[in-house]
Parts: C-alpha cells; sequence; structure tokens
C-alpha cells in the first residue's frame, strides 16, 4: 500500500522587516522589500497560506501564488517581484 505524504506551510513568525514560512522540511524568510505584495498585508493574511502543490503555495485572501523555487531565490525567477531603480 502506498502512503501519502502531505506537505504543509505554516507562517512561523513575521517581524517588520519581512516574515518566516516553513514549507514542508524547509523554512523560508520573505523579506517585505523583495516581496511587496506582503507589505501592508494584516498577519491574518500572511497566515492563511496553502500548500497548493508540491511546488506552489498560495495565500488566497491575497490572490497571491509562488513557486517555492521563486521564494527560494527570488532575484533569479523571471517573475522576480524585485527590481532595481539604477
Amino acid at each position: 500500500m502506498l502512503g501519502i505524504f502531505l506537505k504543509s506551510a505554516k507562517v512561523t513568525s513575521i517581524n517588520s522587516h519581512g516574515f518566516w514560512i516553513k514549507c514542508g522540511d524547509e523554512e523560508l524568510y520573505l523579506p517585505f522589500v523583495e516581496f511587496p505584495c506582503f507589505e501592508h498585508a494584516t498577519v491574518p493574511q500572511i497566515c492563511r497560506v496553502k500548500y497548493v502543490s508540491s511546488t506552489r503555495i498560495h495565500w488566497p485572501e491575497l490572490d497571491v501564488d509562488f513557486t517555492l523555487e521563486s521564494l527560494r531565490n527570488p532575484l533569479s525567477s523571471p517573475d522576480s517581484t524585485f527590481h532595481y531603480d539604477c
């Protein structure tokens, strides 16, 4: 019989600069400067996160969706939310 492992996503800490999110066995820091879509969100909105697939998480109340790879490496992601003003 095959077992099914369901991963979960959970916000573990929030401060004025960003927040930590635990996705399965991995914990990632999302600074607001690199993820401005969360900067004006409420704590409950940030905490209501869903693990929708093995590679993607979603914040339904904010209509925000990211791949785990784009959270790990926001500057190398083609849909990066961080832009330089040079």
